[in-house]
């Protein structure tokens, strides 16, 4: 028995191992069981567990009491081996009772692959010809076949839950029909969906496996290694997993239990989350496989492989032993004990990328790659003598870097250096000195912690754009800060000694020595009498910039010799004098209440309040100087009239007698 472990799932292969001949003496067995450990470790969990031939398919019974292996496929249509369908590699159908053969017939071209309809009692052929060939079990005769669009059909498949028949050809697509009405109702372009960005295609990949789990979910396999899982109301795949060798799929299984999918090519075995694509387990047996199979309702795992020799595997998580070999559960907790785990110890795991670089792509598929996760394990002695050819100077390389990582674990053992930012650097290192108090005190647990202001990319420009600059030499910076001068001084201190140590790490390799930090000031920063001394400290520094600022302009004014300026009038307008004008000018910067005020006053405005409570404003408006010439002459026209006019008053009639002129 052979114990491996991958992702801490063990695998107990209980078919490998040494065999002992059968003319042996039991006294010449015993003998070699206590000389070699191989011997004394192998179980033989099925007597003979081989077949005359090699077998290309194998299956158990529903009931779990028959193991069945045969050269193309079979399908058992009962719950035992009492009723069973063969289909040979000659075109002839063998139908077996539970006594032996009962009844053979002849599809007209070979067969690949078929599929069991219990409600119809019909099998569905697929094979090489574009036809699925129909046999109604209780009529006894063919029916019509269905009429595909692909050359060739390669597997099918018949789900359990609503009967929907799909069959894999060899363009890479899978169709799936409706057996009541014999049309067709979907069709899946697999060959399309497998290709992806990783994948390295050399020809058109064909469907190799089939299976439906449950009503909704199908999983393909194809000639390429890859494995699409779909769901069946969409056209693309929910996941696609590659198994690296380029090798078709054998073989597709789900295990319910754990949300596992088990697919299998020649070489490997894998089983994948279906949810999320995540590798579960894998196992590599002794010969290439042919076909895989689940025990039901167990941990044991059945193959058949390119030897007449079956495989026997057992994984405990998956679940328990069969009825008829419970002992194995027991027996694996002493196998405990000494397990013979698979160390890749002396493998080197590299990428496709690192194949490609090292010009070894030519090497998957064969016994020097092991294909595992998203890579391969070759042999380390292979790697380091290809590396050596490809790059001479690869021991350079690696010296340089172990020197490096000696360097950094000696920096390592210093205090860390704090990455300042290029704007803003004192205030950036006050808020970082700020946050290690906060993490050294014990309130952290009880108060809720504030975004740091540094993180936060709210204020990312606050550290970045020299516009957002602190000016600490304002009057505003120095009064609302007034103790910040002294803290400030050390903090520039530490500032310039972190900037020269980060120069000396720059220029030299070696690790310079290191300084005392400044003893911090016991002093407390809320001290208040150091806070009004500080304050009037800066304000009496304010006042001395200030006059000094005063006295320099006084001196400027002084050597600034006055030159006349003149000043052009609009045309229009009268110069009166610059008394009107600076009068003008002040009334223009008034506020409009003040302006108002004084109009009211003068008795150009007058506001009154009106019957329903607002308010009425009345104005009169002011005339230019024009309106006004142009008012008093006709104020002197009217005059001059008024003297020059004739009274016409002896021009009234007088009244005559007799009668009127007509």
């Amino acid at each position: 028995m052979q114990v491996s472990s991958l992702n801490e799932v063990k695998v107990y292969s209980l078919s490998c191992g040494k065999s002992l001949p059968e003319w042996l003496s039991d006294r010449k067995k015993r003998a070699l069981q206590k000389k070699d450990v191989d011997v004394r470790r192998r179980i033989e969990l099925i007597q003979d567990f081989e077949m005359p031939t090699v077998c290309t398919t194998i299956k158990v019974s529903k009931d779990g009491q028959y193991i069945l292996a045969t050269v193309v496929t079979f399908e058992t249509l009962s719950d035992d081996y009492s009723k069973i369908v063969f289909l040979h590699n000659d075109r002839y159908i063998e139908f077996h009772s539970q006594s032996g053969f009962y009844y053979k017939t002849r599809i007209p071209k070979f067969g690949r692959d078929f599929s069991y309809h219990y409600p119809s009692c019909d099998l569905y052929f697929v094979g090489a010809s574009s036809e699925v060939y129909r046999l109604n079990l209780e009529q006894g005769r063919y029916l019509n076949p269905l009429q595909t669009d692909a050359a060739e059909n390669n597997v099918c498949d018949i789900n359990s839950v609503h009967g929907l028949f799909a069959t894999g050809t060899i363009e890479g697509r899978v169709e799936c029909w409706d057996p009541r009405t014999r049309g067709r109702v979907g069709l899946l372009d697999c060959a399309l969906s497998s290709v992806t960005a990783d994948s390295e295609i050399n020809s058109l990949p064909t469907i190799s496996a089939l299976k439906f789990n449950g009503a909704l979910t199908m999983a393909v396999g194809t000639s390429t290694g890859q494995v699409l899982l779909y769901d069946l109301r969409s056209d693309k795949p929910l996941l696609v997993k590659d198994h690296q060798y380029g090798l078709p799929i054998k073989s597709v299984h789900f295990q319910d239990s754990l949300d596992l999918i088990l697919s299998a090519d020649s070489r490997i075995i894998k089983m994948w989350n279906k949810n999320s694509g995540k590798i579960f387990t894998s196992l590599e047996p002794e010969h290439d496989i042919n076909d895989v199979c689940l025990y039901p309702n167990s941990g044991m795992l059945l193959t058949a492989n390119e030897t007449p020799k079956m495989g026997i595997y057992y994984i405990p998580v998956l679940g328990p032993a069969p009825r008829w070999c419970s002992f194995l559960d027991n027996l694996t907790e002493e196998l405990e004990e000494n397990p013979e785990s698979t160390v890749y110890d002396d493998y080197k795991f590299v990428t496709k990328k690192d194949l490609e670089n090292l010009g070894l792509t030519h090497l998957i598929g064969s016994p020097f790659l092991r294909a595992y996760m998203h890579g391969f394990f070759m042999d380390i002695r292979l790697y380091h003598k290809v590396k050596l050819m490809v790059n001479p100077f690869a021991y350079e390389e690696y010296r340089k870097d172990k020197i490096r990582q000696k360097i950094e674990e000696t920096r390592a053992q210093r205090v860390q250096l704090k990455k300042l930012p290029k704007v803003n650097k004192e205030l950036a290192l006050k808020l970082i000195e700020e946050e290690e108090e906060k993490q050294k005190s014990t309130w952290k647990k009880k108060v809720k912690s504030l975004p740091n202001i540094l993180t936060d990319d709210r204020f990312k420009v606050m550290f970045e754009n020299p516009d957002f600059q602190v000016d600490e030499e304002s009057e505003e910076f120095r009064l609302l800060n007034p103790l910040v001068s002294k803290i400030s001084e050390k903090r520039k201190k530490k500032l310039r000694l972190l900037e020269q140590q980060e120069l000396r790490e720059k220029e030299e390799e070696e690790e310079p020595e290191g300084k005392p930090s400044d003893a911090e000031s016991s002093e407390s920063s809320d001290d208040e009498k150091d806070w009004v001394e500080e304050v009037r400290k800066q304000r009496r520094l304010l006042h001395q910039e200030e006059k000094m600022k005063r006295q320099e302009q006084l001196r400027e004014d002084q050597q600034t010799v006055l030159k006349p300026q003149f000043y052009e009038i609009k045309a229009g307008e009268e110069f009166r004098s610059f008394k009107d004008s600076a009068a003008k000018q002040k009334l223009l910067n008034k506020t409009l209440e003040d302006r108002l005020k004084l109009e009211a006053k003068n008795g150009t405005l007058s506001v009154s309040d009106t019957t329903v409570g607002s308010k009425q404003l009345t104005f009169t408006l002011k005339r230019s100087e024009q309106q006004k010439k142009q008012q008093e002459a006709e104020k002197l026209h009217r005059q001059e009239r008024k003297t020059l006019r004739r009274s016409a008053g002896h021009l009234k009639s007088r009244h005559r007698r007799g009668r009127p002129f007509h």
